[in-house]
Formats: C-alpha cells, sequence, structure tokens
C-alpha cells in the first residue's frame, strides 16, 4: 500500500495542467471533473482462482492507491483554489467478512486516509452522492474519463449516470493524452522507484552470471541423495535451460520484495536470442556432442557423465517492478566455452557495447531520438565493414555502391538492427505510447535520418527532456527470417556472414535518466567484456 511519500496530488495538477492545455479556449476555465475506475481483482476465465492484481497505472499515478476496485473522483478549475489544491475524493471498497475469510481486507477508511495523499477516503456506496454534489455545484463541468476499451477498468453505469441526468458532457478524448504527456517525464519520487526496481533488477541478472560461473568451475556440489531420494535445494541449482535462469532471475527478485517482473521475461539461449521477444523459456541450453540415439534418452543427453555446453550465448531481458515502477535490463553473457564468448560472438557483442557507448555520449536535453537511432546504425554499419560481413569500396569487384553512406541509403543495416534503439520507461515498460510517438508530430520536419525503415519501430520519437527515463538497448540479430531477403545483397559477404551466424543474436539494455547535462545510468550491473567473462567463467 502507498504512503503519503507517494506525490499523487502533484501529479493530478500535473495532469490537469497538461488536460487544459489541450482543450479549446472556451472550456479552460471551466471545472474540469475525472473519473476514473480502478483495476479489479482478475480471475482465470470462468473459475473462482485469482490471478495476479497490478493496479492500472493510470489510477496509480493519481492516488497511489494499490487497493482492487476503487474509484477516484477529481475535481480541479483554471483560476480558483482547486489550481493548486484539486479535490481528490478516493473510493475504496468496505471489508466484509466473506471476503476477509479468503483474502487481505482492503484497509480502513482512517488508514487509507493517513497513507494516501487525497482529500477524503470513502466507501463506493458513496460515489453516487459525491457525484451528484459535483453536478449541482459544477453544473457546466467538463467529465474526463479514460476511452471505453477493454484496455481500461470499466466504470458502471451507476456512476455514470448522475452526470448523464445533469445534463453534463462527459468526454474520452483529453484525460489520457494529457496522462502520457504528464507521465513523460519524471519527478523525484518517481525516480527513487525507478532506481529500487533497477538495483533489484541488477542484482538478479548478476546472480544468474555467477551461478552459470560457479557451474563453470564446478563448485555446485550435490549433497546425499540431491534429486533422488530429495528435491535439490537452491544451492545446488545449475542452469542448464532457459528455465532455471529465469526461475533464477525471477527469485531473486522476489526475494527483494519485488511482486512482479514489468514484463514477461526474455531468456534465449543460442540461436534462440535472435526472436526478439522470445517468451517461452522452455528450451534446454545447447549441448553436444549428440550421439545417434540420444533422443531416447528423455530429453537427457547424458547421465553418468558430464554433458559438453556447446558455446553460445544467453540473452537475458528481464526486469522487475517495485511499486508500480519497472525496470527494463538486457545482458548478453556467454554459456559454454569456458564461460568465454566464441571470437565471432565477442565481435558482436563488444559491437553492440560500441553502439550503447556512443549513444550515451551523445545523450542531453533537446536532442532529437532519432539522432541516437541513426546514430546507431552508422556504428552497425562502420562495425560490419570492419568485421567484413559488409563490403567496402575496397572489397574484390566492388565501387562506391558499397560506401557506408549508400549502405545507410539502402537500410540493409534493419535485417540486422530492426527494432528502436529505446524508450520511455516509468510505470509501464513501454511507457506513455501517445506522448512518446504521437501521431501528429512537430518535432519531425525534415527528411528522415538514413533509411525510413531505421524508424518503424522506434517507440520514442521526440527530443529528449530534462526528467525523462529511457532505455538504450542496441542489438545485433542473425535472424533466418529477416536475413532471408538480403541474401544476394551485393553489400553482404555471404561467406563472412555465415560465420557470424550461430552467434544468434547480441543485446545490451541500460535504463537512464536524462539530467540537465546529460544522463546518470540507473542499471547498475555491469556489461564490460572482461567483467562479464570473468564473472561467467567463475574466475570472480
Amino acid at each position: 500500500m502507498a504512503s503519503k511519500t507517494y506525490p499523487a496530488e502533484q501529479h493530478v495538477i500535473k495532469t490537469f495542467t497538461k488536460l487544459v492545455e489541450l482543450l479549446p479556449a472556451v472550456e479552460q476555465n471551466k471545472p474540469q471533473i475525472v473519473l476514473l475506475a480502478g483495476e479489479v481483482t482478475p480471475f482465470r476465465n470462468d473459475t473462482d482462482r485469482e490471478m495476479p492484481f497490478r493496479q492500472e497505472s493510470n489510477f496509480f499515478y493519481l492516488s497511489g492507491c494499490q487497493v482492487p476496485a476503487s474509484y477516484l473522483l477529481l475535481t480541479y478549475q483554471n483560476g480558483t483554489s482547486l489550481a493548486n489544491k484539486p479535490s481528490s475524493q478516493l473510493f475504496i471498497p468496505k471489508a466484509e467478512l466473506a471476503d476477509i475469510m479468503w483474502s487481505v481486507p482492503p484497509p480502513s477508511l482512517e488508514e487509507a486516509a493517513a497513507t494516501h495523499d487525497v482529500t477524503r477516503v470513502d466507501h463506493p456506496a458513496a460515489l453516487p452522492d459525491a457525484i451528484q454534489e459535483l453536478v449541482k455545484a459544477f453544473p457546466d463541468a467538463l467529465v474526463h474519463t479514460l476511452p471505453s476499451s477493454p484496455l481500461f477498468p470499466t466504470i458502471p453505469s451507476q456512476y455514470t449516470a448522475p452526470f448523464l441526468a445533469g445534463n453534463a458532457r462527459i468526454t474520452e478524448d483529453y484525460l489520457l493524452p494529457a496522462l502520457h504527456r504528464a507521465r513523460l517525464t519524471k519527478d523525484a519520487a518517481e525516480i527513487a522507484l525507478i532506481r529500487q526496481a533497477n538495483e533489484i533488477s541488477s542484482r538478479a541478472h548478476e546472480t544468474v552470471m555467477r551461478v552459470l560461473g560457479q557451474g563453470v568451475r564446478g563448485l555446485i556440489k550435490r549433497g546425499k541423495g540431491a534429486g533422488i531420494e530429495r528435491p535439490l535445494l537452491p544451492s545446488e541449482w545449475l542452469i542448464q535451460k532457459e528455465a532455471e535462469a529465469e526461475a533464477l532471475f525471477v527469485a531473486s527478485c522476489r526475494r527483494e520484495g519485488a511482486e512482479h517482473q514489468a514484463y514477461l521475461p526474455i531468456v534465449a539461449a543460442s540461436t534462440r536470442a535472435s526472436t526478439l521477444h522470445y517468451c517461452c523459456n522452455n528450451r534446454e541450453f545447447a549441448w553436444g556432442p549428440v550421439q545417434p540415439h540420444d533422443h531416447q534418452n528423455s530429453n537427457e543427453f547424458a547421465h553418468d557423465h558430464e554433458r559438453e555446453l556447446h558455446p553460445q550465448v544467453l540473452l537475458i531481458d528481464a526486469g522487475c517492478e517495485w511499486k508500480c515502477y519497472a525496470a527494463d535490463i538486457t545482458r548478453t553473457m556467454p554459456v559454454g566455452n569456458g564461460g568465454k564468448f566464441t571470437p565471432e560472438a565477442r565481435a558482436i557483442y563488444e559491437l553492440v557495447l560500441e553502439m550503447q557507448r556512443l549513444s550515451f555520449e551523445a545523450l542531453k536535453p533537446g536532442l532529437h531520438w532519432d539522432a541516437i537511432q541513426f546514430l546507431c546504425h552508422r556504428t552497425l554499419v562502420r562495425g560490419f565493414q570492419r568485421l567484413g560481413i559488409f563490403k567496402t569500396p575496397n572489397s574484390p569487384n566492388s565501387g562506391s555502391w558499397n560506401s557506408e553512406e549508400a549502405i545507410l541509403a539502402s537500410g540493409i543495416s534493419s535485417a540486422f538492427f530492426p527494432h528502436g534503439v529505446g524508450h520511455s520507461l516509468g510505470m509501464d515498460v513501454h511507457d506513455v505510447p501517445s506522448a512518446s510517438k504521437p501521431e501528429k508530430n512537430e518535432t519531425i520536419k525534415r527528411i528522415e535520418l538514413g533509411h525510413e525503415s531505421f524508424y518503424t519501430y522506434l517507440r520514442l520519437r521526440l527530443p529528449l527532456e530534462e526528467g525523462m527515463v529511457v532505455t538504450v538497448e542496441p542489438g545485433c540479430y542473425f535472424s533466418p527470417h529477416l536475413l532471408a531477403p538480403v541474401r544476394d545483397s551485393k553489400h553482404i559477404d555471404q561467406e563472412v556472414l555465415k560465420r557470424y551466424e550461430s552467434v544468434g543474436g547480441v543485446r545490451i539494455e541500460d535504463v537512464v535518466l536524462i539530467t540537465k547535462d546529460g544522463y546518470e545510468n540507473l542499471t547498475t550491473v555491469r556489461s564490460d567484456t572482461e567483467w562479464v567473462e570473468k564473472v561467467c567463467s567463475g574466475e570472480i
């Protein structure tokens, strides 16, 4: 449950300020009323089995309340005392004896009033009368709700009826855009929560790496009867499957008090790392050598002798939530080969690291995010030319058509780096989409840098502002599906490309805060090649 340290009233004022800016001039000085429904506890299909509850982001932003089935009624008017001190009425369910038997009850009204930054707390039974009072007090008010959509909790008709009976105008047009614009930049309280989520998630990433390293060194020993007479204890766990890496990551977060993952963890070994949102996490690592009858061994390639891991990468894109605020971190680590990257994997890893480093160096308020996307593509093209994957004008039977600029203009680098370099992050991992990438975008008036395909999946297309929190997540992938259309490209040395395809994919992702003079990296787990290899090989 939230405490009054969460600045809900500040968020209400910021949201109403953005909302009034969106209104026609004739509406701006009218009373503005917001009615919001919180999320309810979900149940699995047609059963009575609860699923994990997570509060709707906008509701939490304006209330700091994580109680299911709550409602929020806000009142604001430009140029009056309500502009500095809006009315914020929170309605939480009443504890019923039948519910208390099964579940933890909601707080009492007194408890909720002491821990929430609102002006009044009551039960939903009082909401119709509260609405009726507002209709009488502000007959010309404009009433705002979130869109009627499965994406948002439904407001029962019993609560909208008093507005309709009073001939109030109800609109869905302004509230969501205003909320997204307000949430685009973060205040100190929000940054502290995001920082905590990132610190917990960073430790979880490092935990997985260190257990991999202990396995390489043979430091994980099974005690008497382990796995036969009794279950394996956590200290006896090896990571030999994607699911085992995921389980360890989630357990590490949960042990530190994080209730939710911010998104489904992506744990992809070997060439599966080329699938951007690989969430099934259900395959073993690549083992070898495979013998003719190994398919008969119940998915075990060896029983009484050590299995040999093929050299491969393990890409983990995962982050927890802390009090409704997200982390989003990706680390790619070596598996097999004694915990070291192969020469090809190391070359791609260090190229992606260079893409990220150059992005970091450029970050500052006022810089358009498109420029970071283009910088990453340029860096990838240069790197591929160094490695020989892309030809240069000096390659055999080549010419100016293989210059850096010509390759960039062709858009072929999108086959290897198809996604955006990052996105806004906050209460949601892909935060505030309508504000991050507005349909009407006055900041993009010129011809796009490079090729249009660079920007297809870029989720942020704005100049950076102080207080924004964004991810910086360049990647390089060798996806058979994306490579199929470029197999006959004049820019690619196909024989060289074949040497790198087994790498699968590499992504490195950190969360950064845009500051007055540059940025602050909120992700604390390291990614430099030497450190990653030493940890994953058990050297440190």
